[in-house]
C-alpha cells in the first residue's frame, strides 16, 4: 500500500535550481529583459542604487522610467512577453514551467491547473509592465541595505515581525529531512528568543495559493503554521489576507515593528513578486525591512541586512497604490485549481478538500477519545489518497509499501540514494495534498482531543525508502533477509490498517499482512546502498607542549587527551622559516617595534626641538581653554605630599590633638576674623540690595526671582542668605495677594502661590536652625492665608482658626499635598546631606558619593551605576588628584570608549590639575588610534580600549604597567557591545591595581561586580604567589625597577564595592510632536502610557520608569476616574497618603514612594482581574499624535525650532541618525549652491548677523573667545560654513567630521552661544554637552533604547534647568512608547577567544621580563571570561579549545613546542584586529607569492599600475571584505566610476586561501570531535523552541529496525536532528555544514573558526558579493563616487578608506623592520602603495 505519511517531495531538491534559474538563467522573459537592459539611473534617479538614503536625493526618476519602459517595450515588441510562463500564459504555474529540470513524464503525470487569461490584453500588458518597476524598485532599495547588528542591546524595544513564508524559503533543501526542517526552524527562532527577542510571525493568506504546484511545501506551511501556534509560544497572525488588507494596516500602525524579516526571492516570479509588493508596502510604512538572506549570528547578536525606510518609498507607493493593489489580486487571483493525475484524472482540488472533511467527521467516530496527530495525519491521508487513486484504478489492485511507525534511533538509518519511481511520484504529490487539507481540517477540532505534539514528525523520506527497499530488494532474497517487525508494530499496523479500511469501506484494499501484494517497483534502480565513506577523519592526536602557562590552565582537559608520539609524521614535518629567512634575507622572528611607537606622536614633553616645544605649548594652551568650557573651576595646584600614607581618610578624620601649636591658634585665628569681615561685607551688600530686590519681584515676578537665585549663589553667609530668603518670601506673599484682589473670583495664576510655597520650604529646610519663634508665626500665618489650615497646624502645633473670610479670599482651593505634588512638582526639594566633607570643596557629597570616596581613600575597586549628571565622574577626578599627590611615578589609566571622550577628559584634567613636575614628566597624556603624546612619561593617561590593550598584553610595556595605581573605566556597559566588548573584558581582568568602572545603564550590575570580585580573588593569589616564588632573576628586576617599590607602599585592597544611585537630578517630561495643518500638536506623554497590560504581567514595571510628581498625581486622578468604587482611592488620595498627610515640606523621596505604591496598586490590578480597566486607564493616558507626510514634517522643521525658542525650550539638540542636516548630504549642498550669490550680496552690506534672525546669545561669549574659537576652523574644508551657521545659532555634530569641527561645536553649545545642535548618536556616549531639551527628529536602526536612554540623559542641565524636556518630533507612537518602557540591558559575554589573542598572550608570557607576572596576566584572561563565570561546562569548552588553537599555532608554524613565539608571530600579533586575514597574509608571503606577483619596471624599483592594483585587490580580499546582499547583482547596472563588486583573488593566491581553510577547518572539526562529550545530550535531544522531546527508544523485538540501522556512520558530534538528513562526523571538516550540524548545547558556531570566506553564500545559495570600494577609489580617488556607486555614505566611506590606509602603511612598518634589504620588491612595492593610497585619501580631505 501507499505510504501513508507524507513523502519528502523531489521538486523540493529543486529548490536552489529554481532560484538560481529564476534569478538569472531561467527567469520569466520578462525578469531577462530588464537583466539586459544596462539600467543607468539619472541624475535625479538616484533612488534606483547609487545616493544616501535621504529624501530629498533618493527620488523617482521619471525620465529614467521612461528610458527603462522604452526599451522594455522594444522587447515586447519581439513578443517574448507572449512566452512569459509566469503570466502571460494566463497566470498559469506548473511544475514544467518552474522547476525546469523536472522530467515531461512527471509533469505530465502530475500537475496543478489553474484559469487562463488572454495575455495580450491592455491590462495584463499594463500589469506586466508595472511588476517590472516594481522589480527595479525592490532591487534600488535593497542594495543600498547595511549590515548591522539587528538586536540592540535594549531587545525589548525591538518588536518585529517574520514573514512567515519567508522562514519557509530560508529553510527549504533536498537534503534536509523533515524533522531536520522543523529543527532548523526552531534553531533559527530560539536565536532570537533567547536573546531577549520579542517577535510575531505572519502568515498571509493569500500566499497559500502559490504553493499548489508544490504540495510539499504547501503541506510543509501548513504543519510549519499549526507547530508554532500549538507548540511553541510564537505569537503567529494567519488572519491578513495580504500586506495592502486593512486589517494589516491596522496592526502595523499599532505595533509599529521595528522592522520585518522577508525573503527577496520566491520559489518562482510570481512568489517573488509577491515578496516584492510585501517589501514596497512595508518600507511605505516606515517599517524597515531586513533581508532573509545574509544573515549569520554569534553567542550574543544577529547580523543581517537592513533596508531603512526613506521618503522615496513612501512616494512610491502612493504614485503606484493601484497598481500595487492590482498586481497583488492578479498574483493570487485564481479559479479553482484542478489536480491533474497520470493525464487521465482530473480532480477539482475542492472536491480532494471534501473527501478529507467527511473523512474527518467518519475518523472522530471510529476514535472517539482523540489521537495523536501523527497516526490521524497516517490514516487520513492513506485513506483519502487510496480512495482517489483507486478511482482511477477500478480494475487493478494498489501496489503497497509497508507501513511502520518510526524506528527509534533513526540518526542511524542507512542513507539510500535510491529514489521513488515516476509512477510513484504523483501519487506521492497528491498525497501530499491531501495531508494538507487533513492538517487545514484538523487546526479546529472542536472539543476533540488531538495531541498536536509531533506535528514536526510526520513525514521521514529516509525511512520510507529504507523499508521501500527492504521489500522490494531484500525481504525477497531468502529467509535470513525476512527481519521480524516485533510484536508492538506489527499491533500498531494492524490497527492503522484496519482504520484506513474502515474509513474506505467500499473499497477492498485487502489485509495488513502479507505487506507487499504487487511486483510494481517503487524504487528507481539501485544505485548505493550504503554510504562510501571515502576520507577516514584523520586521528586526533594532540602535538605535546611543554609550557607552564598551558598546564596551569587547561592541565586537567590535557589528561583526557590523546598526545602524538614524538616520532609522529606531524611532529617531525612542523614547519620551519628558516629557509624563507635564508631565501629572502628576512628574519621573521625578529621583534617589532611596539604598536603604540607607530601612532602618529603630534607633540612629546620629552622632545627638546624648539617647533616641537612650540607645538606642545599651543596644545596645552588649546586644551587649558577647551577644558574651561566644560568645568566653572579653577586649576587646583598640587603639591607631591612625600609622607602621604597611603591611605587617605585622615582627611575625613582629622587628627585629634591634645594641645594646638600657637602656629595653629594664629591660623584658626585669623580664618575666624576673615570669615566676620566676608559677613560684615555680604550684610552691606544685601542692605543695599534689599530694597530694589524686593520692588523687582513686586514688579516681574520671574525676573525678580531669578535674580534673588542668582545672588544667593554668590553669597557664602548663611545668615545672610537666610535674610534674603525672609524678604523673598514676604515679596512673593506680597505678589500672591495683590494677584488673588486683581482675580477676584476668576481662575488664578497658581505659579505666584509655588514661590511663595518654594521659599516657605526652603527656609524650613535649610535653615531650621535660624528659625525663631517670630519667623515661625510669620510662616505659620502665610500657611494659613493659602488656606492649608493643616499645614499651619502642625508647624505650630496647635489648631487655630482665622477668620472665613480671609481664608476664601488668599487660599489656594487646592489640597496641600496635591498643590505640591501637581503645582510645585519639579521645585520639590531633594533628599539633600547638610555635613560638608573636607575632601569636597565645591558642594556636599551625597552618602553614595562618599561611599566611592571611601573606596577611593581605601585603595578599593567601585563599580559605580548612576544615572547620566548625577555627579559620578567626581570621584575618577578625586581618584587622579590622590594619586597625584601621593608621587611623581604613580600613573591613573582613564579609559574612555571614544577619541571624543577623550579630547573632553583630557581638557577637564587640565582644566582641574596643575602640578610642578621633574623635567620630561607631564601631568596628562594621550593615546588613540591616531594620536599620542607622553604616553610613558605622564602621571595621567586617557586613552581608548584598543590602545590600553596593545600596552597591556605588551612584553615590553610591563615596567609602565606596574606604575599604575588605579583604572578608570567610563561607559562600562561597552563592555556588552557590538565592536570590542572582548576588550574591555581583557582590560578589567589583566590589571592589578585598584578600578573604577562607571556606567548609567546596566541591569545585572551584581552579577558584573561578583565577576569582578572573583578576578581580585585571583591577582590576591597571584600575588601572594609571584612575591613567595620569585627567583633570583626576578627580584633583581624588582631592585632596579625602583618604582614598583613605590607601589607597594600603597595599601592594597582586593575588595570590589557595588554602589548603586537610581535617582536623576532632574525628572524628564517627554512630549510627543505631531503637524496639524500649519500648527503643531505637542502633548504631553506620561511614562505608564508606553505600558500594555502584558508588559506589566511579563516584565512588571521597568526599574527606571519614573515619573515626576506631577505625573504621579495624574496616574492617581486617572485611577479613581477609570474604577470609581477602587477600594484603596481614600487611602491613596494625595491628602490622605500617610508620607504626605500634615507634611509642610515633602520632598521627593516622600513623593518616590507614593510613585512605588501607585506602580504596585496598577500590577495588583492585574491580579485582581481588573486587566480592562488597566486597559482603559493605560489607553486614556495616551497621547494621540497627528500623521503627516515626510515631506510636510521636514517642510516644517524650522517652525518646529522656532516653536520650541517661543516655548523657552531652547538650548536644544536635534536627534537626526542619517546626518540629514548636516552639510555632508545632497540637500544642504543644493542648498548652499542656491544661496551663494545672496549670502555673497548679503555679507558686503552685512558686518554681523541681526538679532533677528539668529538663536545665538551674543552675552555668552565675548569676541577675542569667539576669534579664538572660529580661528580653529579656518584650514577646515567646511570651516566657514559651521562658522556662518553658529554665528545663526546652530551646529551639527556628527561622527564624520574633524575633530576641530566638532570641538568648535561642544565649546560654543557648552558657552552658550549655540542653542541648536542637530546630532547623530556619537553625541551620546559621555559627551559633556548638557541642554533644556532633547528632541529625537527621526526614526532609525540606530535610535534603539540604549541610545535613547543615553541621548535623553543630555536633557536638564544640574543647576540651571529644574527639568529635562525630551520630544519625539514624529516618531511613531508604539516606537516612542517601546523606548520609554524597555528595561536596561543585562552584560552577557561573549566568546572571549582567538587564536590571535591566544598567540598574543604566549608571546607575553614568553618575552616579558618578569616572566610570573605576564603568566599570571595571560592566565587571567584565559581563567576570567565573563561567558564562563559560574559554567563550568564552558571553562571546559575554552581550555579545549585554547589546546586545539595552539596546535594549529604550532603546526603553522607561529609557535615552538615549548609553546615560545616563533617565525611572523610578530607580524600576526600586530594585525590582531583582522583575524583570520593576519594568518593568510603571512602564508602569500611565506609561500612567496607577493615575491612572484611584486615585480617593478625593469631597470627602477618603481612598479605599474597593474602590480599595484593587483595588490589592492589582494589586500582588499584580505583587509576591505564588507559584503553586499547577494540582490544586489541581480540587474547589470553600469556604474558610473566604480566596479563595485570586488573581484575574486588571481588562482595562485585563491588556492593559497583554500590551503589555509582547509587546515583551520580540519583542526576545528577535531575540536568539535572532542567537545562533544561535554554537550547536554538531554537538550540535543530537544527541538530547541517547542522542547518536544525526541529522545532514543528502542523497540525490542523489532529485527527490522535494527536491521536498517547503519552501524558504520559515526555521528558523536553531530545534532541527532541532523543526523536524519544524513550528516555525519565527516561533514564536519566542512564549514559550510557546521551550523547545521553542530551540537547547540556546546554554545559554538562557525564565527568561532577562523576561516576567510572566498565566497559567501546566502540561505538560497547566491553569493554575496564583496564591496570593492578600497580598490575602486584606488583607482578613482573620488569619495562622492563611493557614495553614487558603491552604497556607502561618505562618512563610512572615509573611515573604511582611512583604515585600509593605516593598514598598509602598518604592513609596510613591518616588512621594513623583518626585512634586511632596503630593495626588497615586495617591502617596497608595499611602500609604494602606502604612499599613493595616503595621498589620494589626502587630497579629499
Amino acid at each position: 500500500m501507499p505510504e501513508s505519511r507524507s513523502m519528502m517531495d523531489s521538486a523540493e531538491g529543486y529548490f536552489k535550481k529554481v532560484i538560481h534559474s529564476d534569478t538569472y538563467e531561467n527567469t520569466s522573459s520578462d525578469d531577462e529583459d530588464t537583466e539586459k537592459i544596462g539600467f543607468i539611473p539619472t541624475k535625479e534617479d538616484e533612488e534606483s542604487g547609487s545616493k544616501n538614503d535621504s529624501d530629498e536625493e533618493y527620488e523617482t526618476s521619471d525620465k529614467a522610467e521612461a528610458d527603462v519602459m522604452k526599451m522594455l517595450k522594444e522587447e515586447e515588441n519581439r513578443e517574448k512577453e507572449a512566452r512569459d510562463p509566469d503570466y502571460c500564459n494566463a497566470c498559469i504555474l506548473t511544475t514544467e514551467e518552474v522547476i525546469q529540470p523536472a522530467s515531461q513524464t512527471e509533469v505530465k503525470d502530475f500537475s496543478i491547473l489553474q484559469h487562463e487569461r488572454d495575455s495580450q490584453s491592455p491590462e495584463i500588458r499594463k500589469h506586466l509592465q508595472f511588476l517590472k518597476k516594481l522589480r527595479l524598485h525592490t532591487w534600488a532599495s535593497l542594495s543600498k541595505a547595511q549590515y548591522v547588528s539587528l538586536l540592540k542591546d535594549f531587545v525589548e524595544s525591538e518588536f518585529f515581525v517574520i514573514d512567515g513564508d519567508s522562514l519557509l524559503l530560508m529553510f527549504l533543501d533536498s537534503k534536509t529531512q523533515y524533522l531536520n526542517f522543523f529543527y532548523q526552524i526552531e534553531c533559527f527562532l530560539q536565536d532570537f528568543t533567547e536573546k531577549g527577542a520579542k517577535y510575531v510571525v505572519v502568515f498571509f493568506k493569500d500566499a497559500e495559493q502559490l504553493y499548489f504546484p508544490y504540495p510539499h511545501f504547501l503541506f510543509l506551511r501548513t504543519a510549519l503554521i499549526e507547530h508554532l501556534r500549538h507548540n511553541t509560544g510564537t505569537t503567529v497572525h494567519t488572519e491578513f489576507s495580504n500586506c495592502l488588507s486593512s486589517n494589516w494596516e491596522i496592526f502595523l500602525k499599532k505595533s509599529y515593528p521595528y522592522f520585518i524579516i522577508v525573503s527577496d526571492i520566491g520559489l518562482n516570479s510570481l512568489q517573488t513578486d509577491f515578496l516584492s509588493i510585501l517589501i514596497a508596502h512595508s518600507l511605505s510604512k516606515k517599517v524597515n525591512v531586513v533581508l532573509a538572506s545574509g544573515q549569520e549570528y554569534d553567542i550574543l547578536r544577529v547580523y543581517g541586512y537592513h533596508v531603512q525606510s526613506v521618503y522615496t518609498h513612501r512616494v512610491f507607493f502612493q504614485k503606484y497604490r493601484q497598481d500595487l493593489r492590482y498586481a497583488c489580486e492578479n498574483l493570487v487571483r485564481y479559479k479553482e485549481p484542478l489536480m491533474c493525475l497520470y493525464e487521465h484524472l482530473k480532480l477539482s482540488v475542492k472536491s480532494i478538500q471534501k473527501e478529507v472533511h467527511q473523512t474527518v467527521h467518519l475518523l472522530k467516530k471510529l476514535w472517539p477519545k482523540g489521537s495523536d496527530i501523527r497516526r490521524v495525519v497516517c490514516v487520513l491521508s492513506c485513506a483519502v489518497g487510496l480512495k482517489i487513486y483507486s478511482n482511477m484504478l477500478k480494475n487493478s489492485n494498489t501496489s503497497m509499501g509497508a507501513k511502520t511507525k518510526q524506528s527509534a534511533k533513526r540518526a542511524q538509518i542507512r542513507i539510500m540514494k535510491s529514489c521513488w519511481t515516476k509512477q510513484v511520484l504523483p501519487l506521492i504529490k497528491m498525497q501530499q495534498l491531501c495531508t494538507h487539507f487533513s492538517l487545514t481540517q484538523l487546526s479546529d477540532t472542536n472539543g476533540w482531543k488531538l495531541d498536536l505534539t509531533y506535528l514536526p514528525d510526520l513525514n521521514d523520506d529516509s525511512l520510507l525508502r529504507n523499508i521501500a527497499h527492504y521489500y522490494e530488494f531484500e525481504y525477497t532474497k531468502g529467509l535470513e533477509f525476512k527481519k521480524e517487525l516485533g510484536k508492538e508494530m506489527e499491533n500498531e499496523y494492524q490497527c492503522l490498517w484496519d482504520t484506513v479500511t474502515k474509513l474506505a469501506a467500499k473499497y477492498s484494499f485487502g489485509d495488513a499482512f502479507p505487506v507487499r501484494k504487487t511486483s510494481q517497483l517503487f524504487l528507481e534502480q539501485e544505485q548505493t546502498l550504503f554510504r562510501d565513506y571515502e576520507e577516514e577523519i584523520p586521528n586526533i592526536g594532540l602535538i605535546p607542549v611543554k609550557s607552564d602557562l598551558v598546564e596551569n590552565y587547561a592541565g586537567d582537559v590535557l589528561k583526557d587527551l590523546p598526545v602524538l608520539e614524538s616520532n609522529d609524521p606531524a611532529i617531525t614535518s612542523l614547519i620551519k622559516y628558516k629557509e624563507f629567512d635564508e631565501l629572502r634575507h628576512w628574519h621573521s622572528g625578529r621583534p617589532l617595534t611596539e604598536e603604540y611607537e607607530r601612532v602618529w606622536c603630534n607633540a612629546d614633553a620629552k622632545s627638546k626641538h624648539p617647533e616641537e616645544r612650540r607645538q606642545i605649548q599651543k596644545l596645552q594652551t588649546f586644551r587649558h581653554f577647551y577644558g574651561s568650557t566644560l568645568e566653572n573651576v579653577t586649576s587646583k595646584l598640587i603639591v607631591h605630599q612625600k609622607d602621604v600614607s597611603g591611605n587617605d581618610s585622615a582627611a575625613v578624620k582629622k587628627t585629634e590633638k591634645k594641645h594646638k601649636s600657637k602656629a595653629e591658634t594664629i591660623i584658626e585665628e585669623n580664618n575666624r576674623r576673615r570669615k566676620s569681615e566676608e559677613e560684615k561685607k555680604e550684610q552691606e551688600q544685601w542692605k543695599a540690595l534689599c530694597i530694589p530686590t524686593e520692588k523687582e519681584i513686586k514688579a516681574n515676578m520671574t525676573v525678580g526671582i531669578n535674580k534673588l537665585e542668582k545672588l544667593l549663589k554668590t553669597l557664602k553667609n548663611k545668615s545672610v542668605k537666610f535674610s534674603v530668603e525672609m524678604t523673598g518670601l514676604s515679596a512673593c506673599l506680597h505678589v500672591w495677594k495683590k494677584h488673588c484682589k486683581e482675580q477676584g473670583e476668576k481662575s488664578r495664576d497658581l505659579s505666584k502661590a509655588v514661590e511663595v510655597m518654594r521659599r516657605i520650604h526652603v527656609l524650613l529646610e535649610k535653615y531650621q536652625d535660624l528659625l525663631e519663634k517670630p519667623h515661625l508665626q510669620k510662616l505659620t500665618r502665610y500657611l494659613r492665608l493659602l488656606g492649608f489650615e493643616n499645614l499651619a497646624c502642625s508647624l505650630s502645633g496647635q489648631t487655630g482658626e482665622p477668620s472665613d473670610h480671609t481664608i476664601s479670599k488668599y487660599a489656594i482651593k487646592v489640597g496641600p499635598a496635591r498643590f505640591q505634588l501637581q503645582y510645585m512638582d519639579y521645585y520639590l526639594l531633594r533628599e539633600e546631606r547638610n555635613d560638608p566633607d573636607p575632601r569636597v570643596q565645591h558642594f556636599i557629597p551625597d552618602t553614595w558619593q562618599r561611599e566611592l570616596l571611601d573606596a577611593v581613600d581605601n585603595n578599593e575597586s567601585a563599580v559605580i551605576v548612576a544615572p547620566t549628571s548625577s555627579g559620578k565622574t567626581y570621584a575618577s577626578y578625586y581618584c587622579m588628584e590622590k594619586v597625584l599627590k601621593t608621587s611623581n611615578d604613580g600613573v591613573v589609566v582613564y579609559v574612555a570608549p571614544t577619541k571624543a571622550l577623550v579630547n573632553q577628559v583630557v581638557g577637564t584634567i587640565y582644566s582641574q590639575f596643575t602640578k610642578k613636575l621633574p623635567d620630561g614628566l607631564v601631568v596628562c597624556g594621550v593615546f588613540t588610534r591616531d594620536y599620542r603624546n607622553d604616553v610613558m612619561n605622564s602621571q595621567i593617561l586617557v586613552t581608548v580600549p584598543q590602545c590600553l590593550e596593545i600596552l597591556m598584553l605588551s612584553p615590553r610595556s610591563q615596567k609602565w604597567t606596574k606604575r599604575i595605581q588605579y583604572v578608570i573605566f567610563d561607559e562600562v556597559h561597552c563592555l556588552g557591545g557590538e565592536i570590542g566588548a572582548e576588550i574591555w573584558e581583557h582590560l578589567l581582568v589583566t590589571i592589578r591595581c585598584p578600578f573604577l568602572a562607571l556606567s548609567a545603564t546596566v541591569s545585572n550590575p551584581e552579577h558584573l561586580t561578583e565577576w569582578l570580585q572573583s578576578v581580585k580573588r585571583y591577582w590576591r593569589h597571584a600575588e601572594d604567589k609571584i612575591e613567595g616564588s620569585s627567583t633570583s632573576s626576578e627580584k633583581n628586576f624588582t631592585r632596579k625597577c625602583k618604582v614598583k617599590s613605590k607601589v607597594q607602599e600603597q595599601k592594597k585592597s582586593y575588595r570590589v564595592r557595588l554602589v548603586l544611585y537610581e535617582e536623576r537630578y532632574n525628572d524628564l517630561e517627554k512630549y510627543v510632536c505631531s503637524l496639524k495643518g500649519s500648527d503643531f500638536i505637542i502633548e504631553h506623554c506620561h511614562p505608564c502610557a508606553a505600558l500594555t497590560v502584558s508588559h506589566i504581567e511579563n516584565y512588571g514595571i521597568p526599574s527606571d520608569l519614573s515619573l515626576s510628581p506631577r505625573e504621579s498625581i495624574q496616574l492617581y486622578d486617572t485611577m479613581v476616574k477609570v474604577w470609581q468604587e477602587w477600594p484603596r482611592a481614600k487611602e491613596l488620595d494625595p491628602e490622605e497618603f500617610v508620607s504626605f498627610k500634615n507634611k509642610v515640606v515633602i520632598k521627593k523621596p516622600d513623593v518616590r514612594k507614593y510613585e512605588q505604591e501607585l506602580k504596585k496598586e496598577l500590577s495588583k490590578w492585574i491580579v485582581l482581574g481588573q486587566r480592562r480597566k488597566v486597559n482603559q486607564l493605560l489607553e486614556h493616558l495616551r497621547p494621540k499624535p497627528v500623521d503627516c507626510s515626510e515631506e510636510e514634517k521636514w517642510m516644517r522643521f524650522a517652525s518646529f525650532v522656532e516653536k520650541l525658542h517661543e516655548m523657552n525650550k531652547l538650548p536644544a539638540i536635534f536627534f537626526m541618525n542619517t546626518k540629514k542636516l548636516s552639510p555632508s548630504t545632497m540637500d544642504n549642498i543644493r542648498f548652499l549652491l542656491s544661496t551663494k550669490q545672496q549670502l555673497e550680496r548679503r555679507l558686503k552690506r552685512l558686518t554681523a548677523v541681526p538679532s533677528s534672525c539668529t538663536y545665538a546669545d551674543p552675552k555668552a561669549v565675548d569676541g577675542d573667545t569667539l576669534r579664538k574659537i572660529f580661528h580653529r576652523l579656518r584650514f577646515e574644508r567646511r570651516g566657514y560654513v559651521q562658522q556662518m551657521m553658529a554665528l545663526r545659532g546652530i551646529g551639527y555634530h556628527h561622527g564624520s567630521m574633524a575633530a576641530r569641527e566638532r570641538q568648535v561645536v561642544e565649546m560654543l553649545f557648552r558657552l552658550g552661544y549655540i542653542k541648536v545642535v542637530t546630532a547623530t548618536s556619537t553625541l551620546a556616549l559621555g559627551i559633556n554637552m548638557p541642554c533644556k531639551s532633547v528632541v529625537f527628529a527621526e526614526d532609525s536602526v540606530f535610535l534603539d533604547a540604549l541610545h535613547y536612554r543615553q541621548m535623553s540623559g543630555r536633557a536638564g542641565r544640574r543647576g540651571q534647568d529644574m527639568i529635562g524636556n525630551v520630544f519625539f518630533y514624529d516618531i511613531p507612537l508604539p516606537k516612542v512608547e517601546r523606548l520609554i518602557k524597555s528595561n536596561v540591558p543585562q552584560l552577557k559575554g561573549q566568546f572571549p577567544l582567538t587564536i590571535t589573542l591566544i598567540l598574543r598572550l604566549m608571546l607575553l608570557a614568553s618575552k616579558a621580563d618578569d616572566k610570573a607576572d605576564a603568566r599570571a596576566k595571560a592566565l587571567s584572561v584565559l581563567k576570567h571570561s565573563l561567558m564562563s563565570f559560574r559554567k563550568e561546562r564552558y571553562a571546559e569548552i575554552l581550555k579545549i579549545y585554547f589546546m586545539f588553537s595552539l596546535q594549529f599555532l604550532i603546526k603553522e608554524g607561529y609557535l615552538d613546542q615549548e609553546g615560545n613565539p616563533m617565525g611572523f608571530a610578530g607580524l600576526v600579533t600586530h594585525l590582531y584586529y583582522h583575524e583570520p586575514s593576519n594568518f593568510v597574509l603571512v602564508s602569500f608571503l611565506v609561500k612567496g607569492l607577493f615575491h612572484k606577483l611584486c615585480q617593478p619596471i625593469k631597470g627602477s624599483t618603481v612598479f605599474s599600475e597593474d602590480v599595484l592594483e593587483k595588490l589592492v585587490l589582494i589586500l582588499a580580499n584580505l583587509f576591505g571584505r564588507k559584503h553586499l546582499p547577494a540582490c544586489s547583482k541581480k540587474y547589470e547596472r553600469p556604474f558610473c566610476q566604480s566596479k563595485v563588486f570586488l573581484e575574486d583573488l588571481p588562482k595562485d593566491f585563491a588556492d593559497a586561501v583554500k590551503e589555509y581553510n582547509t587546515k583551520v577547518q580540519e583542526n576545528f572539526a577535531h575540536f568539535l570531535l572532542t567537545t562533544a562529550k561535554l554537550a547536554d545530550m538531554e537538550q540535543e535531544y530537544r527541538l530547541p523552541l517547542s522542547k518536544t522531546d525526541f529522545t532514543s527508544k528502542n523497540w525490542h523485538g523489532s529485527e527490522l529496525a535494527s536491521y536498517l540501522m547503519d552501524n558504520t556512520k559515526s555521528t558523536s558530534a553531530i545534532s541527532p536532528f541532523a543526523c536524519l538528513s544524513g550528516v555525519v562526523d565527516n561533514n564536519l571538516f566542512h564549514g559550510e555544514i557546521i551550523n547545521k550540524a553542530v551540537l547547540r548545547s556546546l554554545g559554538i558556531n562557525i564565527t568561532n573558526c577562523p576561516l576567510l570566506y572566498l565566497n559567501k553564500y546566502d540561505n538560497q545559495g547566491r553569493k554575496r558579493p564583496l564591496n570593492a570600494y578600497a580598490l575602486d577609489f584606488y583607482k578613482h580617488g573620488s569619495l562622492i563616487a563611493l557614495t553614487t556607486d558603491n552604497w556607502l555614505n561618505e562618512g563610512d566611506a572615509y573611515n573604511l578608506l582611512k583604515d585600509f590606509s593605516l593598514l598598509i602603511k602598518s604592513i609596510g612598518t613591518s616588512l621594513s623592520e623583518l626585512c634586511d634589504d632596503p630593495n626588497d620588491k615586495v617591502l617596497l612595492a608595499f611602500q609604494q602603495l602606502g604612499e599613493i593610497y595616503a595621498e589620494k585619501l589626502k587630497s579629499v580631505t
